[in-house]
């Protein structure tokens, strides 16, 4: 190329380059807000403009206005307080949940998949048995026999949690458990709670982290869904659910009691999915360009 030509093509004008080019996806930023949101809830219950238990049937099912932003209930509580008082539940109770299944399934999948024989069989076989049995049922007949609350609904619904978990990480660990490098390890004599803890844990931490924030998804669905039928949290709390069971005779009244607490449960539901496809993501493109 000669002297002449490269004063053209420097001279041409280059494209343009965005100036703001986001890295997170506007519907994570957005989840990430409205989580942020709820925890700010779940973290300073003062924030509530009224005392979420405050009954005044003289005020039963009025409209939003400025007192009440989104209206009143049947018992002339303020919506937006018991929005607010509900997300303890809402947030915490499906964090918990999905916490102890990830946790407890990771354990047993690892110890299946490296293990194998005798250990893989009975942790399958028992594994198919609590796979058949639907969750949710069992839970509302445990909770409804034995009137247990918002702990018992909890550890029912962990239990019954696993067997998909276990399924999906097992897998996971079969695919690793005879790289060349988990057999190094083993030909260096590396013990093997070292090689479950350093190696095969970490190498498939992305599909734990997904399918935590997939068991957080459920766990809302599951909790709220026993809240509606008035079981696990007792009668008057402020929880999410129980406001929509509440409330949806009031439709034509105030359709905010109950479109409120639903819109959020929703919100919250896809949120925390919408993050754990993104963390996903982004931990299978590290893992790439290694």
């Amino acid at each position: 190329m000669t002297d002449a030509d490269t004063l053209l093509v420097e001279r041409l004008p280059r494209p343009r380059r965005s100036l703001w080019r986001p890295k997170v996806p506007i519907a994570v930023v957005i989840s990430l807000v409205f989580l942020a949101v709820a925890v700010l809830c779940v973290c300073a219950p003062f924030i509530a403009p009224h005392d979420p238990s405050f009954i005044n049937p003289a005020e039963s099912f009025r409209g939003p206005s400025a007192e009440h932003l989104l209206g009143t209930d049947q018992l002339g509580r303020d919506i937006v307080s018991r929005i607010i008082a509900g997300a303890r539940t809402a947030v915490l109770a499906p964090l918990l949940l999905a916490a102890g299944t990830v946790l407890i399934s990771t354990a047993l999948a690892v110890l299946a998949g490296y293990a194998g024989g005798r250990v893989d069989g009975v942790i399958g076989r028992v594994n198919d048995v609590l796979y058949s049995i639907p969750s949710l049922t069992v839970a509302i007949v445990v909770v409804g026999v034995t009137g247990g609350g918002f702990a018992l609904s909890i550890c029912v619904l962990m239990i019954f949690a696993l067997p998909a978990n276990v399924r999906l990480l097992r897998a996971a660990v079969l695919e690793r458990v005879h790289l060349p490098y988990i057999e190094a390890a083993k030909t260096l004599g590396v013990s093997t709670p070292r090689i479950l803890v350093t190696q095969l844990v970490p190498a498939i931490s992305p599909l734990i982290v997904t399918s935590f924030f997939l068991q957080v998804t459920f766990a809302i669905v599951e909790l709220s869904s026993l809240s509606f039928l008035g079981l696990g949290v007792s009668p008057g709390s402020p929880d999410w659910g129980r406001m929509l069971a509440e409330n949806r005779s009031a439709l034509s009244s105030n359709v905010w009691a109950t479109a409120g607490p639903g819109l959020c449960l929703v919100a919250l539901a896809v949120s925390a999915n919408l993050i754990g496809d993104w963390l996903y993501t982004k931990y299978e493109q590290a893992g790439r360009s290694r």
